[in-house]
């Protein structure tokens, strides 16, 4: 556990962390999604732990500015966890390998209990109410969405808490959790090209007047589902890491040709 003469951060400091949390979607971009945000709301944290250390601050800052997509209702929870570990001065692939596993649960878990089931509900009895003229129809659902607002200093506190507990033996296990984290990571970033990337050939084959074989059903898709998914995400990574072409160049180039080859109905 973290001493109490490495703490510099204090529960002002933490409700301030979880009060800046809203600025989370403020600097949205399509290169890096929240980073902006994210970077913003710890960066007074982030300040006041690394102080005079320039190399520590920068190090922090350009960890925190990679790309991040979390829900903004439970992103104190992260904050706070980050932040903790960033005051005990944890080993930087831990802290990056950390956030790198858990955002996309929190995002996952956050939809579907805000977007997709309490606010849905609420809206739904609310709506009815007002319908029926009961001026507590739009009152109950502000309060209830001003209750999870406020609940971002609970989720805040909660991150930090369990960070500064769990620091000891996350630094006693650091290389199996590295590791651990990594694979989590890679994981979710399968799942996740697998379900928002979507590449589906039309081209069919008329082998005679019986038999026509489409390429992506017959074809791809016998030999790996998703591969052109998967392999085009590594393509792009490939451009951006080896070849160092800008993300929006990228970004450009895919909505092209998507346009294009829809267009000649290849894809």
């Amino acid at each position: 556990m973290a001493s109490n003469e490495n703490k510099v951060l204090t529960k002002k400091d933490i409700n301030k962390l979880a009060l800046h949390s809203v600025l989370l979607q403020a600097g949205f971009n399509y290169e890096r999604m929240q980073s902006c945000g994210f970077l913003q709301a710890q960066l007074p944290a982030l300040k006041k732990i690394y102080k005079d250390d320039k190399a520590g601050l920068s190090a922090a800052m350009t960890d925190n500015l990679e790309f991040i997509n979390t829900h903004p209702n439970l992103v104190g929870f992260l904050m706070g966890l980050l932040i903790s570990m960033e005051e005990s001065h944890s080993d930087r692939s831990i802290i990056k390998g950390l956030k790198v596993a858990l955002f996309a649960p929190l995002a996952g878990i956050g939809d579907a209990i805000f977007w997709f089931t309490l606010l849905p509900i609420v809206a739904g009895i609310c709506s009815s109410m007002a319908m029926e003229g009961s001026v507590m129809g739009p009152i109950i659902f502000f309060l209830v969405y001003l209750a999870i607002f406020i609940m971002r200093w609970f989720w805040t506190r909660l991150g930090y808490n369990l960070g500064v507990k769990a620091v000891a033996q996350i630094t006693d296990i650091s290389e199996v959790l590295a590791k651990a984290a990594t694979v989590l990571g890679c994981t979710v970033i399968g799942g996740l090209i697998a379900s928002y990337v979507s590449i589906n050939v039309q081209t069919e084959i008329v082998v005679n007047e019986a038999k026509t074989v489409a390429l992506q059903a017959d074809f791809f898709d016998k030999i790996f589902p998703n591969i052109l998914s998967i392999g085009y995400v590594f393509l792009m990574y490939y451009f951006l890491k080896n070849k160092k072409v800008s993300p929006v160049v990228l970004i450009v180039t895919t909505f092209v040709l998507s346009i294009a080859l829809s267009f000649l109905g290849i894809l």
